[in-house]
């Protein structure tokens, strides 16, 4: 059905930290978004949400399944025919933008399930269309930045993650979109980027399993050092804060065209082991262990 009224937003009255209402939009408000075909022509509804009944789902395994040193990839989803077929965007990645910011350290990432390979596709859309630095993969930063430990002992630490944690808890369907731009040093904040996410909840669940990981790779010392409540999110773009392109009415019309990015729960496919020292293009995945 196609709605006549202008386009209208109705923000919620409290705000995630570090969020304002330029920057933050909750999923219940994508509901109440009312677009014309005359203000937005390109906006249409691309595919329709499904339950997550008919989607076959594997089985978990008995013990964990770990990727070699060095398997990952940085995929390409638009290859010659596709990016043909969707004008806007391009496949040279020569021509993007680069992520100038110096990063640090070990950090573990959470590998999410994805839907017709849906957040990937969200990563290399937003590349595409603003030119902007690439992500080399879609996830939830667990931990960010170890430097107590070689890639040796992160690795072998990485390998008793499925003996405490047997499958990290599912996460419920994002809480809304954001973008916004990172300054380091502000709480919570570790370098100095502009990003588009999705912003995820967190929930006992969730902390325990945390607390677990952090016991893991930190100590019995390690889950008091930590900040609470975790602020989980899965970004989709990157961008310098002197170009930023990026905009909270892009990721709204994205998210509303394809709608499993906020219509799905998630559950966690793997954790890997990243060295993220450098900037963006030198990361490089260690290890990889799955949940199933």
């Amino acid at each position: 059905m196609t709605n006549t009224a202008a386009f209208q937003a109705i923000l919620p009255a409290e705000l995630p930290p570090q969020a304002s209402a330029d920057t933050f939009l909750e999923r219940s408000d994508l509901a109440r978004l009312y677009l014309s075909s005359k203000s937005c022509p390109d906006l249409r509804a691309e595919s329709e949400a499904s339950d997550d009944s008919d989607v076959e789902r594997p089985e978990s395994p008995d013990t964990a399944s770990f990727d070699r040193v060095g398997s990952y990839r940085t995929p390409s989803l638009l290859d010659e025919g596709q990016s043909s077929r969707r004008p806007g965007l391009t496949s040279d990645m020569a021509s993007r933008r680069k992520l100038q910011w110096e990063f640090e350290g070990l950090t573990l990432w959470l590998e999410l399930e994805e839907f017709d390979n849906d957040l990937t596709r969200a990563v290399e859309d937003f590349s595409s269309k603003h030119a902007s630095p690439f992500i080399p993969k879609p996830h939830t930063t667990a931990i960010y930045g170890m430097k107590h430990l070689s890639a040796d002992e992160a690795r072998e630490r990485l390998g008793m993650v499925r003996k405490r944690i047997d499958q990290w808890p599912t996460f419920a369907r994002p809480t809304g979109v954001q973008s916004d731009v990172a300054q380091c040093g502000r709480p919570g904040q570790v370098c100095s980027i502009a990003w588009s996410e999705l912003t995820l909840a967190t929930d006992d669940r969730h902390e325990s399993a945390l607390d677990e990981l952090y016991d893991i790779f930190f100590g019995p010392d390690g889950r008091g050092a930590r900040e609470r409540p975790w602020k989980p999110h899965n970004s989709i773009a990157y961008d310098n804060p002197e170009t930023n392109s990026l905009s909270l009415l892009d990721t709204v019309m994205y998210a509303s065209r394809n709608p499993s990015l906020l219509g799905k729960e998630r559950r966690v496919e793997a954790i890997s082991l990243w060295s993220t020292v450098g900037k963006m293009e030198d990361w490089n995945c260690i290890d990889r262990v799955r949940f199933w």
